[in-house]
């Protein structure tokens, strides 16, 4: 499936049905879903594929109210006008709501999604004049979650109006048939293992395999087994290493200018 970007995504099986075929009937129930797992895993690429509609919000710690309901902005004339947000045009028109990293959102500024995912299916818009804003048919919320990242705090409140919370972790058989170099597949999955132990932090997901494959072709495969050493955090670096390392050999390190040509 083409996702709005113009890549392809290959749907993953979901409760022994294709990825986006389980979401779209989700929707449909009106059960809001929580897509959670490393960076890189997917996440954003299975939402986008089973909802073409989508209208997105990134969130960080930075994000405020008016990035989901809209604010005023100067008009060529040197007045102003009201602009709808993420949320109140998905309502407006029916369409999907995807809150990407919903956890590194601050929880109060959050909170102003909860009366259109409820019951109620509406929000005011204190910035325009109080109006009220009623969610058409088809208006959905979808959101992400990275655990782990510094930041995220997934609250109580958040968590209980997803009612469907789906784990995305990394396609390794996809890997192999992108024709990802089989070493760096083996890394990753070395690494994920000692993730899963608690040994490490971070481990290279889909999207490190893929740049993998990318910068190999430009620059060759050793130069890509060094990019997996420097794009790990400092604090698993070692680990990272010693990892890539057993499997590329001894003299693989990270990216790094050298001297005048």
């Amino acid at each position: 499936m083409r996702r709005p970007n113009g890549q392809m995504y290959h749907p993953r099986k979901l409760s022994n049905l294709p990825d986006v075929t389980a979401l779209q009937r989700l929707r449909t129930a009106g059960v809001a879903a929580l897509m959670y797992g490393p960076p890189g895993t997917g996440k954003t690429s299975v939402v986008e594929a089973a909802f073409p509609d989508i209208v997105t919000v990134q969130g960080d710690s930075d994000t405020i109210v008016d990035d989901f309901v809209g604010s005023y902005v100067p008009t060529p004339d040197g007045s102003f006008e009201f602009v709808d947000g993420p949320l109140v045009t998905a309502m407006r028109e029916g369409r999907a709501l995807f809150i990407d990293d919903a956890t590194l959102i601050p929880p109060p500024v959050l909170a102003v999604v909860y009366p259109a995912m409820d019951g109620r299916r509406q929000v005011t818009v204190k910035a325009n004049k109080g109006e009220v804003v009623n969610a058409a048919p088809g208006f959905y919320v979808v959101a992400g979650h990275n655990p782990g990242v510094h930041g995220a705090i997934l609250s109580d409140a958040l968590s209980s109006r997803f009612a469907a919370q789906i784990h995305v972790s990394t396609d390794y058989d996809l890997a192999t048939k992108l024709k990802i170099e089989p070493k760096a597949v083996r890394v990753a999955k070395n690494l994920a293992l000692k993730q899963e132990k608690g040994d490490i932090g971070w481990a290279p997901q889909l999207r490190e395999l893929i740049a993998f494959g990318r910068i190999a072709d430009a620059l060759g495969t050793k130069a890509a087994a060094g990019n997996l050493i420097g794009v790990a955090p400092d604090e698993d670096r070692d680990i990272v290493a010693e990892a890539v390392r057993s499997v590329f050999g001894p003299d693989i390190a990270p990216l790094s200018l050298g001297p005048q040509i």
